[in-house]
């Protein structure tokens, strides 16, 4: 993890000095063990570096290569050296002794503009072409590293690691984008591009930029394709897994350093604890830190005997935190000293706590299971397919072996997977194979024939011609109604309904789990929380790792079929089974994970009650022109009365309005 910023002025005046090392100092938690500024006419680069490989030991940057017509400023981690090594020009020297940032020149000196797509790994970078006179930039494939930029046409463009750095420029407007606050409230966070701040933009990931007197050019470099991979038993798909996630893991262990995990309990994070512990065993390197949070005040929500069972294993160096030690709102006014926006999620203590153990241990690097669920797949949407293929004997033991695994009964899973189906059936007017589900589902879960065929039948036949015969009073009904936090006036102001229709597809269902897959691969609120993940990193000069972030193995998960990601009642299947004598069984064969809301709400409603009550008495003029008050109010009531029993709806739109007002308190943005 570093810190790299930039300016171009694209109307030829000289690049100020002194704006730059404003840029370079008020990153400097970002890359405490160095910095430097390149200046050269109209263009100017700058890096904080934080040693974390061995090779950035002897890393300089800004780095000018030998011609002195490229300079390059990255934050990169590139994973695939050894196959770019006899595809580059690279100095003679041994690989270890050769750069993440002099592999990034290399590739653009030998593919331009093509270069992201040969690298592997977490980078963003930009680099200044002195013969073409023209900036290029590009950002990984899931946008592990950020990337934000503001661009005035004929004037400048500057960029940075983080906001802050880009405000250090008397150019560079600090206003709000009320179109981001309105996404934010309707919990839709799809845009990839926009920030809080009105102008200041984000280089979507697998994307690269051209900037130059012609003007400003992006595009994508990268997609994420469906595809189908066929092997050919469930041992092949087990073994491949394995050895693409144990990939992904070793990558991520390049380090001069010693490398704590984060080790909640779950399959993910202990997933990633063993695979690394053994690594670094076989490789005789020291030993691995695990930090994890536990709670004693708060016994449901504590993992501790999961978490055990990794440790017992050995070759670990365990520390704990308390989970339930501050609240969600106990230390806000520290974070947003480094947080550029207000869009925390509610869970943002537990990576704070984590990593701030992290760096009074001397620790530089975190490994963590972020987003393993998404990666592998829980596989849940193959009983609605299903459901769609009329395989319903399939469907029935898929529901009966899954129930127990998660104490849900076999009628909610049904009711959730397999009945839309039947009613879709009636309403494509398709009997036979209505009357064959109705016969299935009556003979596997023992519902009444004649109740099926009233509710999922006729019912939504009738109101498929009713719907038809209203269409116009139909397509009038507003999705602002459902969301009752937004003001009307506010988000009529904004157009929010449109945006919604836009770019908001969790609204219509999709056909097969590999397009639910892809979906939530693709979605903007993953791209948004691994840059909150970097900020929380960044804040105690240290550099987050996510294995699950692969782009190797998110490529091949989602090219499993749906049967190795949900098989015999067990979600992500395949990597139950490949893991197999590696994690302990108590948590390979675990059915779900420990749910951490009664510790959220409790932190809300009793250890930060005095902060919640001083901002819902005090502080709610700056949000009023946004939100609905009355309805905030009451769910604000109803939160206090539930104590620990409160609605996730209630507890939900009250935390969005609480930190949103207190980070308009703390920022001071103009309108």
């Amino acid at each position: 993890m570093s810190g790299i910023m930039g300016v171009q002025n694209l109307n030829s005046q000289p690049v100020s000095y002194q704006y730059l090392e404003k840029m370079v100092d008020i990153l400097a938690h970002r890359g405490p063990d160095g910095a430097d500024i390149w200046v050269e006419e109209s263009v100017g680069f700058g890096h904080r570096m934080l040693w974390t490989t061995p090779e950035s030991l002897i890393e300089k940057l800004p780095l000018v290569n030998q011609a002195g017509n490229l300079v390059i400023t990255a934050d990169a981690r590139i994973d695939n050296r050894e196959e770019l090594i006899p595809l580059l020009k690279l100095p003679e020297r041994p690989i270890e002794k050769i750069t993440d940032s002099e592999f990034i020149l290399a590739a653009y000196e030998k593919w331009g503009e093509s270069c992201p797509e040969h690298l592997l790994g977490d980078f963003a970078f930009a680099i200044w072409d002195k013969r073409q006179q023209s900036l290029f930039c590009a950002r990984d494939h899931f946008g592990v590293k950020p990337f934000y930029y503001y661009y005035l046409p004929n004037q400048v463009f500057v960029f940075a690691s983080e906001i802050k750095a880009l405000l250090c420029l008397p150019q560079v407007p600090r206003r709000l984008n009320e179109v981001r606050i309105a996404d934010y409230l309707a919990l839709m966070m799809e845009d990839k591009a926009i920030t809080t701040y009105q102008d200041i933009l984000r280089l979507p990931p697998a994307h690269s930029m051209v900037v130059n007197q012609s003007g400003l050019n992006i595009w994508s470099y990268w997609t994420l394709e469906q595809r189908e991979l066929q092997l050919e038993s469930n041992e092949a798909y087990a073994a491949e897994f394995r050895k693409i996630f144990t990939e992904a893991v070793r990558c991520r262990l390049r380090s001069a350093f010693a490398i704590a995990a984060h080790l909640s309990g779950g399959l993910d994070s202990s997933a990633i604890t063993c695979v690394a512990r053994n690594l670094l065993t076989q490789e005789g390197k020291t030993q691995l830190h695990t930090i994890s949070s536990i709670f004693d005040k708060i016994p449901e929500c504590d993992e501790r005997a999961y978490i055990n069972a990794v440790l017992e294993q050995g070759g670990l160096i365990p520390h704990y935190v308390r989970g339930d030690g501050i609240g969600p709102l106990s230390n806000l006014n520290s974070i947003f000293q480094y947080e550029d926006e207000a869009l925390l999620g509610p869970s943002h203590f537990y990576p704070w706590t984590i990593n701030d153990a992290a760096k009074k241990l001397g620790l530089r690097i975190t490994l963590d299971g972020f987003d393993g669920d998404t990666t592998v797949s829980h596989g849940t949407t193959r009983l609605s397919e299903l459901a769609r293929q009329g395989k319903w004997n399939t469907f029935a033991q898929e529901v009966k072996a899954l129930s127990p695994h998660h104490n849900v009964s076999h009628t909610a899973v049904l009711r959730n997977y397999g009945l839309p189906q039947l009613r879709d059936l009636a309403k494509q007017f398709r009997w036979i194979a209505f009357a064959q589900a109705v016969q299935k589902i009556h003979q596997y879960f023992g519902i009444s024939r004649k109740l099926l065929i009233i509710h999922h039948g006729i019912k939504p036949f009738i109101q498929q011609i009713l719907q038809r015969w209203h269409k116009q009073e139909k397509s009038q009904k507003s999705l602002i109604s459902q969301i009752p936090l937004v003001k009307r006036q506010f988000a009529e102001q904004i157009h929010l309904e449109e945006r919604i229709q836009t770019l908001d597809n969790s609204t219509q269902s999709p056909l097969t789990l590999r397009e639910e897959h892809w979906r939530s691969l693709t979605q903007g609120i993953l791209v948004y929380t691994l840059e909150q993940m970097d900020q929380y990193a960044a804040m105690f000069s240290l550099e987050a790792r996510h294995p699950f972030m692969d782009k190797r193995l998110i490529e091949f998960c989602l090219a499993l079929p749906s049967e190795q990601k949900l098989c015999q009642g067990w979600g992500r299947m395949v990597m139950r089974r490949a893991l197999d004598g590696i994690l302990p069984e108590t948590i390979q064969w675990r059915g779900g994970k420990t749910n951490l809301t009664p510790n959220f709400l409790h932190g809300l409603v009793h250890r930060d009650r005095q902060i919640l009550d001083e901002v819902m008495c005090n502080k709610l003029e700056s949000i009023e022109k946004y939100i609905n008050v009355d309805f905030l109010r009451t769910a604000y009531q109803r939160l206090i009365s539930a104590d620990d029993k409160a609605s996730n709806d209630d507890s939900t739109v009250v935390w969005q309005a609480v930190t949103l007002a207190l980070w308009l308190d703390h920022k001071q943005v103009m309108l």
